[in-house]
């Protein structure tokens, strides 16, 4: 299929951003081990939330989609996550598998896990290691890589762990597997990464810590045994998607959007504070809460803009939104440079080059 781009004098209107992907991912696996059942709105209903909602059936969670963006899930509460008869299929979702391994490591289950071929690329020694000191088990050993076999430990050990560089991904695997681990587990971050996890643990019921260590130093623990409760939540807006909407608009001749219900959080807004830094001009109106997040409508205008120094503590909080970064420091007069991105290299792709 070809698609043609033409110029635009106009770039106005106002729209409802999509569901947020990482809070939608993390949605379906709460609900799916909580007491009860949840109702889940708004969801994001792409391939690698889908899959993740197949791996969560598989293991036990009673899903079923009750209306576009709406989903119903009981959990398996008490009885715990089950061996699947089969493969889990992870598609092309790093999040979905790294944060399932997590989940699943604090189970007596048995399970494969297998992804594409991009995804099968992908390292999980990151993931794996602390684990493995948790008690989890894969194999074949010395494998880093999907495919793998999970075995997971109902006696599982609480760990304090520091990981070497700053990763959501690896903090919510962690933590994931802290909910059914003996003692407190604790996540000592280089610096503060996406709190999604954190924050929807909270909204489910469970007690999260988080505390400021040496430095830039983000700390953050859980007691095991804590049980979630069943929840009816709203997903929030993704800023990811509404990102391309702001960039249109601050770049355009003449331009004025609203992009709806997204989320507000400091650890995913390092792209609005990029381009304010640039000069675009923002505003936004909060409305609500949603799956433990601020809700906001943001809007945007054309704005004369200038490059700007991006400084690493702002990488952490934007590592999806670089390629449109990059469009809009084009139209920047001046130098745009960014420093610390080095995570970008170990994506799905080597989003630097």
């Amino acid at each position: 299929m070809a698609w043609t781009s033409f110029p635009v004098d106009r770039f106005q209107g106002a729209v409802r951003a999509p569901g947020d992907k990482s809070c939608s991912h993390r949605s379906l696996m709460f609900a799916g081990v909580a007491e009860g059942v949840s109702e889940v709105s708004g969801l994001l209903e792409g391939e690698d939330v889908l899959n993740t909602a197949r791996a969560m059936q598989a293991l036990g969670a009673e899903i079923e989609r009750t209306g576009p963006g709406r989903w119903r899930i009981e959990g398996t509460g008490k009885s715990g996550l089950r061996s699947p008869e089969g493969p889990l299929d992870f598609g092309n979702s790093g999040t979905g598998s790294r944060l399932m391994m997590g989940l699943m490591a604090g189970y007596g289950l048995t399970a494969e896990m297998i992804g594409d071929e991009s995804l099968s690329a992908r390292p999980m020694a990151r993931v794996m290691d602390p684990l493995k000191e948790m008690g989890a088990k894969f194999s074949p050993d010395g494998r880093d890589r999907l495919p793998l076999t999970l075995t997971g430990r109902s006696d599982l050990q609480a760990l304090s762990y520091a990981p070497r560089q700053a990763s959501a991904q690896v903090k919510s695997a962690i933590l994931l597997a802290g909910l059914n681990a003996q003692g407190t587990t604790e996540v000592t971050e280089l610096r503060a990464t996406r709190d999604h996890t954190e924050r929807m643990l909270r909204s489910f019921g469970a007690e999260v810590t988080v505390r400021a260590g040496s430095g830039t130093q983000n700390i953050v623990s859980l007691k095991g045994g804590q049980p979630l409760h069943a929840v009816e939540t709203i997903i929030p807006g993704d800023p990811s998607s509404a990102a391309f909407l702001i960039a249109g608009a601050v770049i355009s001749r003449s331009g004025g959007v609203v992009v709806e219900n997204i989320m507000s959080n400091e650890t995913r807004d390092g792209f609005f504070q990029a381009i304010a830094r640039m000069g675009a001009g923002l505003g936004a109106e909060e409305i609500g809460d949603g799956a433990g997040e601020r809700l906001i409508d943001l809007q945007a205008a054309t704005s004369p803009l200038k490059g700007c120094e991006v400084p690493e503590t702002l990488v952490a909080s934007m590592i999806d939104e670089f390629p449109i970064l990059a469009v809009v420091a084009a139209f920047a007069k001046g130098e745009t440079r960014v420093t610390g991105a080095d995570e970008l290299r170990v994506k799905e792709s080597d989003r630097i080059s």
